[in-house]
């Protein structure tokens, strides 16, 4: 059994869902495994990982906008040290996770044809994130 772990970062602009498949892919190929499991861990609060859909763009709008609804940003939170943005955030992530697992088949993600993977910016200004993916099997 064999192991390989790499560490990303990847800067978000601002409240977005950033495609990032293409990048644990390529971490997935460096790493020389045929056959085992994809781990992905993001080690931030205010920031979440999901696997969506990756063709149609509306898809994407429409999460932000009712999550955004959701959990609305505004005064009403105790926790607001680091902004209006900072409570909400953590609460969207809270509600979606900050880990991933995915199965490794012939050197690859075994993804469905429309799932992507997508880091979910929950803060408005620009962030520096970094994400952990370790691939375990032979």
């Amino acid at each position: 059994m064999k192991q390989y772990q790499q560490r990303l970062r990847l800067s978000t602009s601002g409240q977005s869902l950033v495609k990032i498949t293409s990048k644990i892919e390529a971490v997935v190929a460096e790493s020389g495994i045929q056959q085992g499991l994809c781990t992905l861990f993001l080690r931030h609060t205010s920031a979440s990982l999901i696997i969506q859909e990756n063709a149609d763009p509306d898809v994407l709008v429409d999460l932000e906008n009712f999550l955004a609804k959701l959990v609305p940003e505004g005064n009403h939170y105790v926790h607001s040290t680091e902004g209006p943005d900072d409570m909400p955030a953590h609460i969207r992530t809270a509600l979606t996770h900050t880990s991933e697992q995915i199965p490794v088949a012939q050197g690859r993600l075994v993804l469905g044809t429309w799932q992507g993977v997508y880091l979910w910016e929950h803060r408005r200004h620009r962030q520096s994130r970094e994400l952990v993916v370790h691939i375990i099997g032979e």
